[in-house]
């Protein structure tokens, strides 16, 4: 069954946008996946097509109104999960993506205004996941970012697997420094390693280089890479 991405968003023309291009682009054309964009606005109640109201409570901003989210909900015909982006819900990894392109597809949700009725959320049991520590006016960036991570992982979508093997992330570590033609640049050169015909002296450079780069950067990626290694290193003693 071919992978289904289906967008719940005010602003359907934004789509597919990036994704109608590069990698993502092609493959859709080739129906390697699909992409369904539906109106929230068509699911409203009155003739203005309202899809959010002032807070109770009081407070600045709107909130999308849970019956017209729930409407538009049942009536995208769209696989599970169903996913609200959100600034607010657990962060997207690669581990993340890697189960989402796995399965049947994805329904996303994109947010607007202040927020969501959290009574929605509850009722449909729908799932929060943010790209970072930032806010977007509205989670049709997101939605596309998160389609875009998904597709790429889908077979056929990228030519040669071992590109998704090696790239940052696939072993909880960010990418080794990559380099080409030309031999030297500006006065810089490339590491004499890496074009010295030895695969064993690459690959270990390549290795020492990601965990090099990712303990300097990503802390917290590095200490969870730690933790994987130690526990790793615990089976085998036991076996």
């Amino acid at each position: 069954m071919t992978w289904r991405a289906t967008v719940l968003t005010i602003f359907p023309e934004m789509l597919p946008g990036p994704l109608a291009h590069s990698l993502a682009g092609k493959g859709l054309r080739a129906g390697l996946w699909r992409l369904e964009t539906v109106d929230i606005r068509d699911f409203a109640r009155d003739k203005h097509r309202s899809v959010d109201d002032a807070p109770f409570g009081g407070g600045p901003g709107m909130v999308m109104r849970p019956d017209v989210l729930d409407g538009a909900v049942a009536g995208s015909g769209g696989v599970e999960p169903v996913i609200l982006l959100s600034p607010r819900g657990r962060r997207l990894d690669q581990k993340e993506v890697r189960s989402l392109a796995a399965g049947l597809g994805v329904t996303l949700i994109c947010g607007r205004f202040e927020g969501v009725d959290e009574r929605v959320l509850e009722a449909r049991a729908i799932q929060e996941l943010s790209l970072g520590d930032f806010v977007l006016s509205g989670g049709e960036p997101a939605a596309i970012a998160l389609i875009d991570a998904c597709v790429r992982l889908l077979p056929g979508v990228v030519g040669s697997a071992e590109t998704l093997a090696e790239e940052s992330f696939a072993e909880g570590l960010l990418e080794y420094p990559q380099y080409t033609r030309p031999r030297l640049w500006q006065g810089r050169a490339v590491p004499e390693v890496l074009v010295s015909g030895d695969h064993r002296r690459v690959r270990d450079w390549r290795r020492s280089e990601a965990e090099r780069l990712t303990r300097e950067r990503r802390p917290d990626l590095w200490e969870r890479y730690q933790e994987r290694r130690r526990a790793d290193s615990r089976n085998r003693e036991v076996e």
